[in-house]
C-alpha cells in the first residue's frame, strides 16, 4: 500500500516488551521507570494477527524490537509463528545481544534471518557505565554465538552525541571490520524535541524514503516514530489498524510525547 506522499510500505516494526535487561542512558536511564502492566502486552497470538494482516496488504519485513525482546518468555515461539506467515520473507531482530549467546540457535532454527546488535562501546568499563552495569563479555559471546548460526547480515547499532568520529565509535567501528560486520552510527534523539538525524550507514531517519510502520508494545499502530498518533489493533482490528496508520503517515516527522522508545521499538 501506498501512504499520502506516495511511498510504499512494506515494513513492520514490532515491540514484543517495553522490559530490558539494562538501562542504557539514551533509552531506560530512570531505574524507577514505569513499565506497562503485562496484560496491556500484545500476546504473541494478538501479534502474529497483526503480522498476518501486514503480509496480506502487501508488507514482507518484520522486525522484532524491545525494549529488549530476549527477555519476554517465549519469544522463539513468536518467532516460530511469524516464520510461518506467507509473504513475510525478511524477519530479523534488534537485541542487546547480552542474551543472544544462548538464543542464536534456537531463533535461527525458528525462522529468524538475520540480527542487528546495539553496542555503543568495546570498552568494558565504559559499557558498564552506558549501561548501568552490563557485561561487555556477554555481547560479544552473542556477537559470535550470532556468526556461527549464519545470521547474515549481522550489523552493529551504535549511538553516538553527534558523530562517527567519537571514541568510542571508531573503535566500535575498528571492531566490526576486524570481525566482518556491518556497522550504523545512529545519532542520540529526542522524541518529544523531534530531533533526529539519517542514520549513517543506513536509512533509517531519512523520512522521503520510509517504508515504514511501528507495532507499540501496548498494541499501537504507529505511522511514524516522531508522532503521537496510533491505532488500537484491539480497539480497530489488525487490518484497519495498519490502513488507518498508512493513511496517517506524515510527509516527515516531528516530535512524540505519548511514548517511549523501550515501548516503541528502536
Amino acid at each position: 500500500m501506498r501512504d499520502p506522499f506516495g511511498r510504499t510500505i512494506t515494513y513492520l516494526r514490532i515491540s514484543v516488551t517495553d522490559r530490558c535487561n539494562l538501562r542504557c542512558r539514551y533509552c531506560m536511564p530512570d531505574e524507577c521507570a514505569e513499565l506497562l502492566p503485562r496484560e496491556r502486552l500484545l500476546s504473541y497470538e494478538e501479534i502474529t494477527d497483526v503480522a498476518r494482516a501486514a503480509a496480506d496488504l502487501g508488507f514482507n519485513k518484520v522486525r522484532l524490537t524491545g525494549g529488549e525482546p530476549l527477555v519476554r518468555s517465549g519469544i522463539v515461539d513468536l518467532v516460530k509463528m511469524l516464520s510461518g506467515i506467507g509473504g513475510i520473507d525478511d524477519l530479523s531482530m534488534t537485541t542487546n545481544g547480552v542474551l543472544l549467546e544462548a538464543y542464536a540457535a534456537p531463533l535461527a532454527e525458528a525462522g529468524l534471518g538475520r540480527v542487528n546488535i546495539s553496542l555503543d562501546t568495546v570498552n568494558p568499563e565504559r559499557y558498564r557505565e552506558l549501561t548501568f552495569g552490563g557485561d561487555l563479555s556477554r555481547v560479544l559471546a552473542g556477537i559470535r554465538a550470532a556468526m556461527q548460526v549464519g545470521f547474515n547480515p549481522i550489523k552493529l547499532n551504535c549511538v553516538v552525541e553527534k558523530s562517527s568520529d567519537e571514541t568510542d565509535a571508531r573503535e566500535v567501528a575498528a571492531y566490526a571490520l576486524r570481525e566482518g560486520l556491518e556497522v550504523r552510527f545512529i545519532r542520540n534523539m529526542n522524541l518529544e524535541q523531534g530531533e533526529f538525524w539519517v542514520v549513517q550507514g543506513g536509512i533509517g531517519g531519512n523520512c522521503e524514503l520510509c517504508n515504514r510502520l511501528r507495532l507499540s508494545s501496548d498494541g499501537l499502530v504507529r505511522p511514524c516514530l516522531f508522532s503521537d498518533v496510533g491505532f488500537s489493533v484491539r480497539e480497530l482490528g489488525a487490518r484497519q489498524a495498519i490502513i488507518r496508520a498508512i493513511d496517517a503517515k506524515p510527509e516527515s516527522g516531528e516530535q512524540c510525547r505519548t511514548t517511549t522508545f523501550r515501548r516503541i521499538g528502536g
